[in-house]
C-alpha cells in the first residue's frame, strides 16, 4: 500500500507531465499555424484536422492516436516531427504526422535523429517545385450542405491557393435576406458556432468571411448570371440545391458567364458520373469532363467499406438497410407529400422509405451490381445516419478479422481519409457529428454468423459534415488543386 508521501509525488510528478505536454501542445499549435499559412503545409493527425484547435484538443487528439495505432504518440514526438517539417524545404502538401511519429518509433534505430528520419520520409516532397492555380468556387444554393461546404471552403483556405469561395448564389438578396443566410452561417444547431467572423457587407451585397468577400447573388436560372462581373472566371459551380440533376438540367450552369465546371451534390441521372471520392474518383477526366456528382451521403458511407470486404473476402450478396436522421425533405408534422410516408411527422415517427444505395453501385462499383437489396428508415434524429451491412462473402472469417482489415485500411492506403476505425464501447449517433470521414465503422458492432461467412457490418456517418469533406475532397480532384500528401 502506497504511503502518504509516495501517493503525493506520484501525484505530482503525473500532474508535471502532463504541464510539459500541455507546453508542447502550445507550441505546437505555434508551429501548425507557421506551416500552414506561411507555407501551405496543413498537418493532420490520423485524418483529424490540427489547424485552429486548442490545448485540451489536440491533447485528446493525441489520445486517439494511442488508442488507434496501440502505442503511446506523445505531443512532444509530433512536434519534434513538426519542427523537422518546418526546418525542411517541404513543398505545399498536407502530412500526417500521426503516422510519421508512429513510423520514427519503429525506425528509430535507422536514423541518427528526426531531421535525417524527415529527409528521408518526405524526399519525394522536399525541394519540389509545384504549380497550383487557385480555383473560384461558387455555391449554388446556400442549405444545409451549401452553409457547410462554405465553412469548410473558408477554413482550408489558407493562404488561398487551393479553392476559393467567392459567390453564394440564392433565391433573394434584400438586405434581410443577407442578413438572415448570414446569422444562419455563424450558428447551426446541429454543427455549433462557426469559429471565425461573418459579417453583413450590405453595400455590396456580400459577407465578408474571415477576410474573404463572398457575393450574395439572386438568380432564378443558372443561365441568368455573369459571373465575370464580380471578377469570378473558370469557376466550379457546386450546385447542392438537389433541383438539377441531370447532364441536361446542369449544363444550364455552364451557360453562365465565368463558369468552366459544374458539381452536384446529390446522385445525379443519366450520363452524369457518380463518384465517391477515394474509390472511382480516379476514373473521371476531370480536363475534359464539365459535369460530376459526389453521389448521396449513404453511398458514400457505403462503398469504402464494400470496395475493402469485396476485395479482401469478396462479397457473393448482402442487405444494405439504413437508418437516417430525418432531412428536409420531410414534413415537420404530417402535410401532403409526393412520395408515400415521408408526409408523416418526421420529428415524431419512424418512416420506412427508400433509398438509391444499391442502385449506386452500378456507377461507383458496378461489378456488384445486382447483388445486393437496400432500403432505409428515417428516424427522429437531425444528423448521424448508421449504414447496417449485411454480408455473404467467400471466405471464412472471424471477428478479428474482419475488424482488422477494415483498422488497416483505415490506417494505411488511399483509403485513410474516408474510413475511420471506431473502437469505443459508448459509440452512439451523436459522438459522431462533425467526424471528417464518410465512414465510421463501429468495430464492436461486428458480428459474424456460426457459419462464419455471413457478417453483420454497422457504418455510422454524419450525413451532412462527413459528407461535405467529401465534396470538398472530390472538388479539388476536379478542380485540379490537390496538394501533395504524406498518410
Amino acid at each position: 500500500m502506497q504511503t502518504k508521501e509516495t501517493a503525493n509525488a506520484a501525484y505530482q510528478t503525473q500532474l508535471n507531465d502532463w504541464i510539459v505536454q500541455e507546453k508542447a501542445a502550445i507550441e505546437l499549435i505555434g508551429t501548425i499555424g507557421k506551416l500552414w499559412f506561411e507555407k501551405s503545409i496543413e498537418l493532420i493527425l490520423f485524418r483529424n484536422q490540427l489547424v485552429d484547435r486548442s490545448v485540451s484538443q489536440m491533447m485528446n487528439l493525441h489520445l486517439y492516436a494511442k488508442n488507434i495505432v496501440k502505442k503511446t504518440i506523445s505531443v512532444n514526438d509530433t512536434l519534434a516531427i513538426a519542427t523537422a517539417i518546418n526546418n525542411a524545404d517541404v513543398c505545399p502538401s498536407r502530412i500526417d504526422i500521426g503516422k510519421l511519429a508512429f513510423e520514427f518509433q519503429q525506425e528509430i534505430a535507422n536514423f541518427k535523429s528526426v531531421d535525417e528520419f524527415i529527409a528521408n520520409k518526405l524526399k519525394d516532397l522536399i525541394g519540389a517545385k509545384t504549380t497550383i492555380t487557385p480555383k473560384d468556387v461558387i455555391l449554388y444554393g446556400f442549405g444545409r450542405i451549401g452553409r457547410l461546404a462554405a465553412r469548410e471552403l473558408i477554413s482550408q483556405a489558407g493562404k488561398g491557393e487551393q479553392l476559393r469561395l467567392r459567390a453564394i448564389v440564392t433565391r433573394g438578396s434584400s438586405d434581410d435576406d443577407i442578413i438572415k443566410r448570414a446569422d444562419l452561417l455563424r450558428t447551426d444547431s446541429v454543427h455549433g458556432v462557426f469559429p471565425g467572423t461573418v459579417i453583413e457587407d450590405l453595400a455590396n451585397k456580400a459577407l465578408i468571411i474571415n477576410g474573404h468577400t463572398v457575393h450574395m447573388i439572386d438568380a432564378k436560372n443558372p443561365e441568368d448570371v455573369d459571373y465575370t462581373a464580380y471578377g469570378i472566371d473558370n469557376a466550379l459551380v457546386i450546385d447542392n440545391t438537389g433541383v438539377f440533376r441531370d447532364d441536361v438540367e446542369l449544363s444550364r450552369h455552364l451557360k453562365a458567364k465565368g463558369v468552366s465546371k459544374v458539381l452536384l451534390t446529390a446522385p445525379a441521372k443519366g450520363n452524369v458520373p457518380n463518384v465517391v471520392h477515394g474509390i472511382n474518383h480516379e476514373t473521371v477526366d476531370v480536363k475534359n469532363g464539365q459535369i460530376f456528382s459526389a453521389a448521396s451521403c449513404t453511398t458514400n458511407a457505403i462503398m469504402p467499406i464494400l470496395y475493402v470486404i469485396d476485395k479482401e473476402l469478396g462479397i457473393q450478396k448482402g442487405h444494405i438497410e439504413t437508418v437516417h436522421s430525418y432531412t428536409n425533405d420531410q414534413n415537420l408534422l404530417d402535410n401532403y407529400h409526393k412520395k408515400y410516408r415521408r408526409g408523416r411527422s418526421a420529428a415524431l415517427n419512424m418512416v420506412i422509405t427508400e433509398t438509391g444505395a444499391e442502385s449506386a453501385l452500378k456507377k461507383v462499383l458496378p461489378h456488384l451490381a445486382g447483388k445486393f437489396t437496400a432500403n432505409s428508415v428515417r428516424v427522429p434524429t437531425p444528423n448521424v445516419s448508421l449504414a447496417i451491412l449485411n454480408l455473404n462473402i467467400n471466405k471464412e472469417v472471424t471477428r478479428d478479422e474482419v475488424n482488422e482489415i477494415i483498422r488497416n485500411y483505415a490506417l494505411n492506403g488511399s483509403l485513410v481519409e474516408q474510413i475511420q476505425y471506431a473502437f469505443s464501447n459508448e459509440l452512439v449517433s451523436s459522438d459522431v457529428i462533425g467526424n471528417p470521414c464518410p465512414s465510421v465503422f463501429d468495430s464492436n458492432a461486428t458480428i459474424i454468423s456460426p457459419d462464419k461467412k455471413s457478417i453483420v457490418l454497422y457504418v455510422w456517418y454524419d450525413n451532412e459534415y462527413g459528407y461535405t469533406r467529401q465534396v470538398i475532397r472530390f472538388s479539388k480532384h476536379i478542380a485540379e488543386v490537390r496538394r501533395a500528401t504524406y498518410y
